[in-house]
């Protein structure tokens, strides 16, 4: 039995994300059982399967490099992509708008741009408090804040070690999942906007830390767009 066929089947079968290690994991722990069967049973053990008792993570990632190859080379609608919380079958986002079609009661609402403003300061500056938020734009981000946290973008991390303990608010794994990232370093600029200055609420003022340096003016925009990669 193919190993890629094994990996294949369980990616199918499964409807959330698989990590190389749980497929891996998977792969062994039936082996060693089918080992034990065999055992217990008097009859011998079958190759194939014993041998899958001593695949490695890295032979499992290899396999997930050739499957989306071969998706790729023979042109197929649907591929592999790897979330925040693993990998998993996904179509192709070409064909989206032929996906949401099974979904009429889901159809993607656009966030507006002060919504995805407000979404950019939180995925590139968390955690961040409401007040921090309003202190880079300028203006109250309440609509905001409930926009993205309805749509479970946006979750509350805790609370700020500043007077009144204000709520900390930071991305959520879905929101890596609907802009198609598996980490937060993967955003445009990453490294570099984290350490544009910014301006500071009054709240903290007085930390070691603070500072009302607001970005320069040649800063680089933040910039998220939204994705359309649909699970299949």
């Amino acid at each position: 039995m193919e190993l890629v066929r094994i990996v294949e089947a369980l990616l199918f079968a499964c409807q959330e994300p698989l990590t190389v290690a749980e497929i891996g994991r998977a792969i062994r722990e039936t082996a060693r059982e089918a080992k034990e069967v065999a055992k217990e049973s008097g009859e011998p053990a079958d190759e194939d399967k014993s041998a899958m008792e001593g695949i490695t993570d890295e032979q499992i990632r290899s396999v997930i490099d050739d499957l989306i190859a071969h998706y790729e080379q023979d042109g197929r609608s649907f591929t592999l992509l790897e979330r925040s919380s693993g990998w998993r079958l996904c179509a192709n986002s070409a064909y989206a708008e032929w996906c949401r079609a099974l979904y009429p009661g889901k159809k993607p609402s656009k966030l507006s741009a002060p919504a995805l403003e407000t979404l950019a300061i939180i995925a590139y500056r968390q955690p961040l408090t409401k007040s921090a938020i309003e202190a880079v734009r300028g203006v109250s981000v309440d609509a905001m804040m409930q926009q993205l946290l309805d749509r479970g973008l946006v979750r509350i991390e805790g609370r700020a070690e500043l007077p009144g303990r204000p709520l900390l608010y930071s991305t959520s794994d879905l929101f890596l999942d609907h802009f198609g990232i598996r980490h937060l370093d993967d955003l445009p600029n990453s490294a570099e906007l984290r350490r544009v200055k910014l301006p500071v609420p009054e709240e903290a003022a007085g930390t070691p830390d603070a500072t009302t340096q607001p970005a320069p003016d040649d800063a680089p925009t933040l910039n998220i767009e939204e994705s359309a990669e649909q699970p299949v």
